[in-house]
């Protein structure tokens, strides 16, 4: 999944505000409420997901960050409305990531993973331990987590938040060295991970689960600054490195060479129905800023990777692009548009207006336009009017849009 262009490694953290009680058998530490610190970068592959089924009914449930806090939102596209439906306190700056159960949202802290219910707007007192939260990959049936500062995997059963979470002991693999990484589980039990350490990340590794240890299947270090993944049809998976893609599909690693010497890719925008994939994609390794202005286009089933070139006028970061209607890459630009683009030409197909027009931001936690995708359904926020609009892919109407007391900046939709 998923934010190459930006620094690696995690903010410096800030004092939590609240003390851990004692851990459960999960694992899960029981807070007596919300904690503070900045978060590590941005996790999540950016797929195309399907269609929400969230605990507050027909409605969906979403989340945004505000400084220092949390806003829920309630979303009923076929009445449309967006509104508020509550609010906590948190640490100065958080991720946000869905879970994958169409309720819950894990929010990365100082702490860990702690657990988000949308439909109370509260924080349910787990979490799950880790000294520099990072990725968060749901594929499957299983959730993942990526901790940067142990390097541990955890994976846990996508219903393990919906009834007694200590009936489902998570699995662990830890990798040899910590580093800025992440796993992903297939369906045949399959995990796939990254190699690295603190000064340097190398490739990934296919490894089979056995009752006490993994066994390595297949592994690449052809991969440089390996980052983020998504997961394409027929579970061929992508990875980002800094000289092209790593692909993993058939039981083997395939590497795809990018056209310039310096050609980093860290977010792959997937659909899991399609074997093409859109990644981000930068080929200056000294330009300012975090504006781009070219994507990778990937076919899995060919195994060939090729670069296009935007119009002048669309410009985005790694947190505006989703997969959305036939397929199409839906890219939220600095024009205030957002522009379809076929992922197997890499031309414009189309464009509708959403928010205003926008500079890219000095930081790459700062906050700026950024859209998530809910089926045909996405979220953008548009943190210069402390505004969220509810946008129709397939149409580009505007159905509805909500006003916050403060700039949003991270969002997630409670997936299910």
């Amino acid at each position: 999944m998923h934010h190459h262009n930006r620094p690696h490694g995690s903010l410096p953290a800030r004092p939590s505000r609240l003390l851990a009680a004692a851990a459960a058998a999960l694992g899960i530490a029981v807070l007596a409420g919300c904690s503070a610190s900045a978060a590590p970068e941005e996790t999540g592959s950016g797929g195309a997901p399907g269609a929400s089924t969230s605990a507050a009914g027909s409605n969906t449930r979403l989340a945004v960050t505000t400084p220092g806090g949390i806003t829920v939102l309630d979303s009923d596209v076929a009445g449309g409305s967006l509104s508020v439906a509550g609010s906590v306190d948190t640490e100065a700056f958080t991720r946000l990531n869905a879970f994958g159960d169409g309720k819950h949202l894990l929010v990365t802290t100082s702490q860990g993973f702690e657990v988000l219910d949308t439909e109370t707007a509260a924080f349910t007192g787990q979490t799950f331990p880790a000294t520099a939260a990072g990725h968060v990959v749901r594929h499957g049936d299983a959730t993942v987590l990526f901790d940067d500062g142990t390097g541990r995997t955890t994976i846990l059963d996508r219903d393990g938040l919906l009834g007694d979470a200590s009936s489902s002991t998570p699995r662990h693999h830890d990798a040899a060295d910590p580093h800025h990484g992440v796993s992903i589980v297939l369906a045949d039990g399959t995990l796939l991970t990254t190699v690295g350490n603190a000064d340097a990340r190398s490739g990934a590794v296919a490894l089979e689960p056995h009752d006490d240890h993994w066994h390595d299947l297949a592994q690449s270090d052809e991969c440089p600054s390996i980052h983020g993944e998504g997961t394409a049809a027929n579970e061929a998976v992508v990875f980002g490195c800094e000289n092209g893609a790593l692909l993993y599909s058939d039981g083997a690693f395939t590497k795809l060479n990018a056209p310039d010497a310096y050609g980093r890719m860290g977010n792959a925008y997937t659909s899991e129905h399609s074997p093409l994939v859109v990644g981000d994609y930068k080929n200056d390794p000294d330009a300012e800023g975090y504006l781009l202005s070219q994507v990778a286009l990937i076919d899995t089933a060919a195994k060939t990777l090729a670069v296009h070139e935007l119009p002048e006028r669309v410009r985005y970061t790694y947190r505006d692009v989703v997969r959305g209607p036939e397929g199409h890459a839906y890219i939220l630009s600095t024009d205030g548009s957002i522009h379809v683009l076929d992922a197997k030409t890499g031309e414009i197909v189309d464009e509708f207006a959403v928010v205003a027009p926008w500079e890219g931001p000095a930081n790459w936690q700062d906050a700026h336009p950024t859209i998530v995708a809910d089926g045909d359904i996405a979220y953008v926020t548009e943190p210069a009017a402390r505004a969220v609009h509810t946008v129709d892919l397939a149409s580009g109407k505007v159905i509805a849009s909500v006003t916050l007391d403060a700039a949003p900046n991270e969002i997630a939709v409670a997936l299910g």
